[in-house]
């Protein structure tokens, strides 16, 4: 039920037409905690007005309580990185914080002295209306702020632009409520970093830690958003081209691999460069340069516009041709049909790429084949995990950036064993709305995506309700790739 403090807030609330019941609880501590008493168990949402603590929190500003702290402690509140991506979903102004419970409205100067403990809002109810071991949530639409005191000619401006706030943020206040419910998560393992994406990370914060910052590096170390903002908090600079790099200064290329072009002119440049490029990339670079050397046109199966394809085809551009798909596969010529390679870029999804293989075997018996498979360990040992827990799943969830070729391959797996799938940057990006009757998670993680944000899906999923989680671990991994000499 939705939980409002003062009237004008419940007929705010109840003009967006919620089928949410809403409670008016009074304003303070006292009446709220008496109606607090009276109320059934259930999930539970405060909404309401609020005071702003910090000056980047302006008028009509969302703040989403991640934590809610009054006289006797703090409530944790997981769910709320769910909420404050909903709200964000429909266009309003979210952030996410410590919302502090006072006996009273505050005075400037209390404003200032409550700021420096982190919070970022205060109000006299949620602490007291707060409801430790079931689904609760805190929202606030700011009227008065740092600067701007409650009682001054314009907070009657200000409270219409919160109230409108407030009314507008119903839909992801409703759908959070359908979104509750116990559940039952099946962690497929192996996830998250696999040790190609360990080393290049390893490979950037060793450079930092021996040249200073800043340390360049030509585009996305991994195609992981979250990495590459951590990073640059330490100072490795992101760039597309070697021409971005000032003069002698050291270059870092990424784990995808780069065309023997960008190292010449990294070279002219008179750039330190550090290579990162997966081994496993560096194998497949390999065998093009082998295949090409000898004469045969390269098959790469392979999605044209990855960067770790750009990379590859730039070792023999004249010799490779790139083949995405089965259709490309029966259609594809070579110089000589008798003489023919095929290697695979590594991120691809096992079975549609040696779908395009088995086309090509068939097409051009003489066609030559890697040693060994070029999709890499890791990205098999993901699928085959997920494989392994997507039909017992009424959704998965795959962790990963969009960018993420291996992330994306995952998410295409799932649909392909028949369940529905979604792929996440962070739990943030969760649509509640697609939780709604769901009591069985399958989750898993890409190989560029940090283990952390698994755990923070979990948090925002316990947030919703009681969660028990199991892991479904198929194989352990114990690869290491060493590191270049430049870092040591």
């Amino acid at each position: 039920m939705l939980c409002a403090p003062l009237r004008i807030e419940q007929a705010a609330l109840r003009a967006a037409r919620s089928e949410l019941p809403t409670v008016h609880t009074g304003l303070g501590p006292r009446r709220a905690a008496a109606t607090a008493r009276r109320l059934p168990a259930g999930p539970r949402i405060v909404a309401g007005i609020g005071g702003g603590l910090v000056p980047h929190v302006r008028p009509g500003d969302l703040v989403v309580a991640d934590e809610v702290r009054g006289p006797d402690g703090a409530v944790p509140v997981p769910s709320a990185p769910l909420l404050a991506g909903a709200l964000r979903r429909l266009g309003l102004t979210v952030h996410i914080g410590p919302v502090l419970g006072s006996d009273h409205v505050v005075t400037e100067r209390e404003r200032a002295e409550l700021a420096g403990t982190g919070a970022l809002a205060v109000d006299m109810e949620s602490h007291r209306l707060a409801a430790a071991g079931q689904p609760f949530a805190v929202v606030r639409s700011i009227v008065d702020t740092a600067g701007a005191p409650l009682l001054r000619p314009g907070t009657l401006g200000h409270g219409l632009a919160g109230l409108r706030s407030l009314r507008a943020a119903v839909p992801a206040l409703t759908a959070w409520a359908a979104a509750t419910g116990e559940r039952h998560v099946l962690l497929a393992g192996p996830r998250s970093f696999c040790a190609g994406v360990e080393r290049a990370i390893d490979i950037v914060e060793r450079a930092l830690d021996r040249h200073g910052a800043p340390v360049y590096v030509r585009r996305q170390i991994v195609h992981n958003t979250h990495v590459v903002r951590r990073l640059q908090e330490r100072g490795a600079v992101f760039v597309d081209e070697v021409a971005e790099v000032p003069e002698g200064a050291t270059l870092v290329l990424a784990a995808h691999g780069v065309t023997p072009a960008v190292r010449r002119d990294a070279t002219g440049r008179g750039l330190t460069v550090i290579d990162a490029t997966c081994p496993l990339v560096t194998k497949v670079h390999n065998e093009v340069r082998r295949y090409s050397g000898r004469g045969d046109t390269v098959f790469l199966i392979g999605h044209a516009e990855h960067e770790e394809v750009e990379g590859t085809v730039g070792e023999a551009p004249e010799d490779v041709v790139v083949v995405g798909d089965v259709a490309a596969a029966r259609t594809v010529t070579a110089r000589d049909s008798t003489r023919v390679a095929y290697t695979m870029q590594t991120t691809l999804a096992l079975d549609e790429a040696e779908e395009i293989a088995a086309v090509l075997r068939e097409r051009f018996p003489r066609l030559s084949a890697p040693r060994k498979d070029d999709i890499c360990y890791a990205t098999t040992n993901r699928q085959q995990a997920l494989r392994a827990i997507a039909r017992e799943a009424d959704l998965v969830l795959v962790v990963g950036s969009g960018t993420s070729s291996n992330s994306r391959r995952l998410v295409e797996v799932a649909e392909r064993e028949g369940t529905p799938a979604v792929l996440l940057d962070g739990s943030s990006d969760l649509d509640l709305r697609r939780l709604a009757g769901v009591r069985t998670i399958g989750l898993t993680a890409g190989a560029s995506a940090p283990p952390h944000l698994v755990d923070e899906v979990v948090a925002g999923l316990g947030g919703l309700g009681p969660v028990t989680v199991a892991e479904r671990r198929l194989t352990e991994e114990s690869i290491t790739f060493t590191l270049p000499r430049e870092v040591l």
